[in-house]
């Protein structure tokens, strides 16, 4: 594949996929778990590496994801901040840091995560396959108990 059309490829991936992230982000921090389900494959394979949950299979991941959603009461904002992306075929990835201002555990948290997503095209839509987040190494080691 010529570099320009992989070019192309990315950019309308990158189109498509980051307002749905975004979105997924922020509702999850109000409690809202509904898009990060629909964003998600429900297929095997399926996996995360949290900087608080893990685990592999939706049977796994499924409540973890409810049961994460309820940490979280309130969202002042969240930004991604894009370093690399890729799409080609039926696979893609984003890296970046999340940059989120939240409600969790009852407290007020400002922090930033380092993030890959991992999609897969699935029935013509992408679903995330894998993320792996974790928190800057200089963050406060409390909030990165606490988030």
């Amino acid at each position: 594949m010529r570099k320009e059309a992989m070019h192309k490829e990315t950019d309308a991936f990158l189109a498509e996929i980051l307002p749905k992230q975004r979105d997924m982000t922020l509702a999850l921090h109000r409690g809202d778990v509904a898009p990060r389900l629909a964003l998600w494959s429900h297929r095997t394979p399926v996996t995360l590496f949290g900087a608080h949950i893990s685990g592999a299979g939706w049977a796994d991941l499924e409540p973890k994801f409810h049961q994460e959603a309820r940490r979280f009461t309130g969202s002042a904002g969240s930004e991604f901040e894009l370093v690399a992306a890729g799409a080609s075929g039926s696979l893609a990835y984003t890296v970046g840091l999340e940059h989120s201002s939240a409600v969790v555990d009852g407290i007020p948290a400002v922090y930033t995560m380092r993030t890959t997503h991992i999609y897969r095209r699935e029935e013509g839509a992408w679903r995330i396959v894998h993320r792996h987040s974790d928190f800057l190494a200089d963050q406060d080691s409390q909030l990165a108990t606490r988030v």
